[in-house]
């Protein structure tokens, strides 16, 4: 991905199903984030990685 360096095994897991079209667990990846964050778990680099993923990636454009 242009422009941004992956940290959080989360992306990482989330860019590789999404590249698989595996709707389910990207979907549950973005949940399991967004519950993170929304509790203050994580510092936010992990949302803002994942949203620059989830923008950057294609659903189903393979590996």
């Amino acid at each position: 991905m242009p422009d941004l360096e992956i940290t959080h095994q989360s992306v990482h897991d989330y860019i590789a199903a999404k590249k698989r079209g595996d709707r389910p667990t990207t979907d549950r990846i973005i949940r399991e984030v967004g519950e993170r964050f929304d509790t203050r778990k994580t510092d936010g680099s992990e949302i803002a990685q994942l949203h620059h993923a989830t923008m950057l990636v294609r659903f189903g454009e393979g590996e």
